[in-house]
């Protein structure tokens, strides 16, 4: 079992990033909550991690805290929750707004997350209740801050609509709300967070 890594930062692009550890690149999946403060490329980066082991694949998920990767776990054991939703959760809010929403019972926020229907929300609430209290953030493992890529802003609108397209969103969707977000905002995890903030909970 993989559970940590730390290395240099060879590529991003979200929902995935490319990590050389000691010259070997581990590819990881990442909620865009860890990707929101990962370090530039080139940097170093202590991630948590979870390795899923199927039948067609073993995929190595990479978290920068602590609650971020038990809130994924957790997720993973209700019903009907796969890992994608799970990483799309943790993309659309964090580990104590999704505290908030399981204690306060706030289906209408989790149905704006997408693949989330009113069935899967109350579902979510109903078997999550019991484990959103130990969801106490941990720190954060991160060296350095984010900046912007090189390729301009039409590369980052792309990369932020393929982003956003991985976790869930329709094609038509996506484009909407890449389309919304101001000329202001430079990087994808700025574009993304954006999109995604718009549509978040309340």
């Amino acid at each position: 079992m993989i559970g940590r890594l730390r290395g240099e930062i060879l590529a991003k692009h979200p929902p995935s990033l490319l990590l050389d550890v000691n010259g070997v690149g581990y590819e990881l999946e990442a909620p865009m909550s860890t990707f929101y403060d990962l370090p530039a490329v080139g940097e170093t980066v202590t991630l948590v991690t979870h390795l899923a082991v199927r039948e067609d694949a073993h995929v190595l998920y990479g978290f920068l805290r602590e609650a971020d990767r038990a809130l994924f776990r957790h997720l993973l054991k209700v019903t009907g929750v796969g890992a994608r939703m799970a990483l799309a959760i943790l993309s659309g809010m964090d580990a104590a707004q999704f505290a908030r929403c399981i204690t306060e019972a706030d289906v209408a926020a989790l149905t704006r997350l997408p693949g989330i229907g009113r069935k899967t929300a109350e579902r979510l609430v109903i078997e999550m209740k019991d484990r959103v209290a130990g969801l106490a953030e941990g720190p954060t493992l991160i060296v350095g801050r984010a900046t912007p890529a090189a390729g301009g802003r039409e590369a980052e609108l792309a990369d932020a609509l393929s982003a956003l397209v991985a976790l869930g969103y329709k094609p038509a969707d996506a484009q909407r709300m890449v389309a919304a977000v101001t000329e202001e905002i430079a990087t994808s995890e700025e574009i993304i967070r954006a999109a995604l903030k718009a549509v978040g909970p309340r």
